[in-house]
This record gives structure tokens, C-alpha cells and sequence, in this order.
């Protein structure tokens, strides 16, 4: 018996205009529209229902990726569609009084910190790939920032506050541990 075909798959690296790619362009143009709605209107169910949008497209690009042929393209621009809506849904916020600059300050300073250092390791010849732990951070950080718009959770200022905190910690651990894993030998290696 022989072993199943792999899926051929419809799109090569250096493809630009797939369905993922699309999507996250879309994600990345979404967003300031969304970000504008979070500072005017903070929590309704229009900023909340746009968040959810913008948040479960995430995967939905990612899975299609997978399925069609991952890109250099996407590879760039999924990552920068996440930040963006990240650190400036944590900034509207903030802006909004929400919450303080402390979460803003350190999701940026981790991010800013971490593309430096891939940057760097990149010329070395290292590459460090997304990781388990930084895809947690990530949608850690759209929950959050959606129990804050939520108007079912707007009151429950200890809930929305505890994720915050929680996807500020993460976003810490999964710096470290990107850093870690640059660090650790590669199996064979002595």
C-alpha cells in the first residue's frame, strides 16, 4: 500500500497575493478603523464584535497558509498584522483611561526587543521561528483587550485587569523563551 499523497500545495514562497495573504492585508487595514472605534466608543458590542473579527481571522489565515503554501509575505506580514493589533489595542486603551501605559510600554519594549534580536541572530544565520508560547501570547493579549470592550465584562474591572496582567506576564515568558531557545544547542551539536 502506498503512503498517501501529500496535498500539493497551490502557492510557492515567494507567492504574493494568496487567500492568507489577503486576508491578513485585510487584518492589517481593519484595524485602524478598529483601533478609532476602540478610543471613541470603547466597550459596545460593534468594538467588540470588529475585535472578534480581526482576532479569530488569525487563525483562519494561518490555517489556510498551511493548507495552500506558506509565503515569505505572509511570513512577514502575519506577525506585523499581530503587533499592530496587539500594542495598539493595548494603546487605545490606554489613551481611553482604561488601563495604564505600564502594559503598552512593556508589550512594545518586548517586541521591539525580540524583532531586534531575531534581526540579529538572522545575521549569524540563526533563524528563530515562532514558538508554541508566542502564539499563546498573542491571542492571550486579543482576549484580553476583548474582555475589556466586551460590554458583558465593561464592569468587572478585577477580571479584565487580571487578563491584562496575564498577557503582560506571558508576553514577557515568551520573550525569555525565544531568547532561550536561540541559546539552547541544536540536538547533535556539541
Amino acid at each position: 500500500m502506498s503512503a498517501p499523497m501529500e496535498r500539493l500545495r497551490r502557492f510557492g514562497p515567494g507567492a504574493i497575493r494568496t487567500p492568507a495573504n489577503v486576508i491578513t492585508s485585510l487584518r492589517l487595514v481593519l484595524a485602524i478603523p478598529a483601533l478609532f472605534l476602540i478610543v471613541d466608543m470603547g466597550s459596545t458590542w460593534l468594538t467588540v464584535g470588529l475585535w472578534f473579527v480581526l482576532s479569530v481571522t488569525d487563525g483562519l489565515d494561518g490555517w489556510i497558509a498551511r493548507r495552500d503554501g506558506t509565503t515569505r509575505a505572509g511570513a512577514f506580514l502575519d506577525p506585523l498584522a499581530d503587533k499592530f493589533l496587539a500594542v495598539g489595542g493595548f494603546s487605545a486603551l490606554a489613551i481611553r483611561g482604561d488601563i495604564s501605559w505600564i502594559p503598552v510600554i512593556v508589550i512594545a519594549g518586548r517586541e521591539v526587543i525580540i524583532s531586534i534580536y531575531r534581526s540579529i541572530e538572522g545575521r549569524k544565520g540563526i533563524s528563530l521561528p515562532a514558538r508554541q508560547l508566542g502564539k499563546w501570547k498573542t491571542f492571550i493579549q486579543m482576549a484580553a483587550i476583548g474582555f475589556v470592550l466586551l460590554p458583558l465584562t465593561a464592569d468587572l474591572r478585577w477580571l479584565w485587569l487580571s487578563a491584562i496582567w496575564a498577557a503582560v506576564v506571558l508576553t514577557v515568558v515568551s520573550g525569555i523563551d525565544v531568547i532561550a531557545a536561540a541559546r539552547r544547542p541544536i540536538r547533535g551539536e556539541n
